[in-house]
């Protein structure tokens, strides 16, 4: 994959970069990328008095795995998922397994349990946000729909905002807004988790 263009001036321009470039990433990179990725997971959330997090699961490209979310149930910890509302903040649903999700829209796969509602997302000690990218300053790239920025205020006061992108996805600016929720924190495959000064 080629180094990123940080001459990039809007977020149309970063997104379109970004998804040309995911595109380019071959499975076997893939692969051992999301293998580093729930290592590094794992070992942050170990020292941390986490029983309830948020995630996601991967589509088009976006790092992470299926298997992320089973190792994280696998160490004890409850795992809320998204469920897209057109329009609104996201819904949650507790993963209980592979056999617990269903196709949606978007290409999504989204848990079938019982919706908890937008407020769920405030259970959570830990939030892990899909992301096109992030900055040295903790603004989030998200693809543009703005599922999470309606979702993010609603997380728990001090809870971690952790952005999962790959290791040239961490970038140092991006186009922010006043109103952007700030990441507390990014995982990548080679850096692990990388606390940001917000």
């Amino acid at each position: 994959m080629s180094s990123l263009d940080e001459s990039c001036t809007t977020k149309s321009q970063w997104r379109n970069l970004l998804l040309e470039q995911r595109r380019e990433i071959d499975e076997s990179t893939r692969s051992v990328e999301d293998s580093a990725l729930q290592e590094a997971l794992l070992r942050w959330l170990s020292d941390r008095p986490v029983r309830t997090v948020t995630a996601y699961v991967p589509v088009g490209g976006e790092p992470g795995s299926p298997g992320m979310l089973d190792a994280l149930r696998a160490a004890g910890l409850r795992v809320l998922l998204p469920i897209v509302v057109r329009g609104g903040p996201l819904e949650w649903a507790t993963y209980t397994g592979p056999d617990s999700l269903r196709a949606a829209g978007f290409g999504l796969l989204e848990p079938v349990a019982d919706r908890l509602g937008p407020a769920a997302i405030g259970e959570a000690e830990a939030l892990l946000v899909p992301a096109l990218a992030v900055d040295h300053r903790g603004v989030r790239l998200g693809r543009g729909a703005g599922h999470y920025d309606r979702s993010l205020p609603m997380a728990a006061p001090g809870a971690a905002l952790i952005g999962i992108v790959r290791d040239g996805e961490f970038v140092a600016e991006l186009p922010g807004e006043p109103h952007d929720v700030r990441m507390t924190g990014v995982l990548t495959p080679r850096r692990g988790v990388v606390a940001l000064p917000v």
